[in-house]
């Protein structure tokens, strides 16, 4: 396809990738509790977030603010074990969809708590749940054209006030909230906390890093308004959202095969967003399910940040040789598809 639907790279490389656990649990057993009187007003079943989602908890943090210290620490992470001096990251990208302000970047904070160097370009890239992805490639496409030596990319995410605007607006009786209205808002519900990081910098002097080999990406933005969120709240047609979602992935997985082979691929890491979105993908594509690992039981939706945790979760289990395929989705609809040699 014209455009900037396939790509590879040429000399970049994944040296690490962190996460940072929001110390605090919330079961969907807990939300059940909390919106026990509206459920029963509504006349549905407890137990439909675990049911039909697959989300058995997920985590926040303990305090407002301690997005920002948890992201900070998953960079500092990730340059320790890629053994990279903050002195020499060239670029440092910030992909939370969390912000507390609209003025200035979110990546200015961090870039000044990790005490990079004032020659460290910094900003943030917005794209829903694809950031993250987005920033692997921008960084690979500055590191191959000399532009920059180590580039550093954060996320953080913190879902507590969508939660508690969401359990707050379902619980209250002046809301009149419907059935359709609670199912419009399950999704925010699905939400969890966390934060994630990765460097990426040149193969030809990491031998040891993982080949970021190149990818995929398409658009179907006639979805924009499928999922549509802020602070208070997050409203979706989930079955729209699925199907317009499905069939993007489809047709950039179809457009790769004439550029890629990834058909037999050692792990396909996926945005993790419900059990139901999961198996689709994993039945379209005709993927090994072993292949598949999942953090959305335990963690639920961490935005940008649930490919990154995956991924560092996995990364364990892999050995030299293997092939990874990061396989992003993002509300809008955007998708991105790259692929890592370990």
């Amino acid at each position: 396809m014209p455009g900037n639907a396939t790509f590879h790279h040429r000399n970049a490389a994944l040296l690490s990738v962190a996460e940072v656990q929001a110390p605090v649990p919330l079961t969907s057993r807990d939300l059940d509790r909390r919106l026990a009187d509206a459920l029963k007003r509504l006349k549905l079943p407890q137990g439909l977030l675990q049911r039909v989602a697959g989300v058995k908890t997920r985590r926040n943090w303990e305090r407002a603010g301690d997005v920002r210290a948890g992201t900070v620490e998953a960079g500092r992470r990730a340059l320790q074990a890629a053994a990279i001096d903050p002195a020499d990251v060239s670029v440092m990208i910030n992909t939370s969809v969390t912000r507390e302000h609209l003025e200035p970047s979110v990546a200015v904070g961090i870039h000044h708590d990790l005490g990079l160097p004032s020659s460290a370009m910094n900003f943030d890239i917005t794209n829903a749940c694809l950031g993250f992805v987005n920033a692997m490639t921008l960084a690979s496409s500055l590191i191959d054209a000399g532009q920059a030596t180590y580039v550093l990319i954060v996320n953080g995410e913190d879902a507590r006030k969508v939660q508690d605007a969401t359990v707050e607006r379902i619980s209250s009786l002046e809301s009149m909230v419907s059935r359709e209205d609670f199912m419009s808002e399950f999704a925010s519900l699905t939400l969890g906390s966390g934060a994630a990081a990765a460097v990426v910098g040149p193969a030809d002097r990491h031998p040891e890093g993982h080949r970021i080999v190149g990818g995929v990406t398409r658009a179907a933005t006639q979805h924009h308004g499928l999922c549509v969120g802020d602070h208070r709240g997050m409203y979706t047609d989930s079955r729209g959202l699925l199907d317009g979602g499905l069939e993007l992935v489809m047709d950039a997985w179809q457009d790769a095969k004439e550029h890629f082979d990834w058909e037999s691929m050692d792990a396909y890491v996926t945005h993790q967003v419900s059990s139901l979105h999961t198996a689709s993908i994993i039945k379209a594509a005709k993927l090994d399910k072993k292949r598949v690992p999942v953090t959305y039981p335990e963690l639920g939706n961490v935005g940008p940040a649930s490919l990154p945790i995956t991924l560092s979760r996995e990364a364990p289990r892999l050995s030299p040789g293997s092939r990874v395929l990061c396989m992003g989705v993002g509300s809008g609809l955007n998708t991105a598809m790259v692929e890592i040699a370990w």
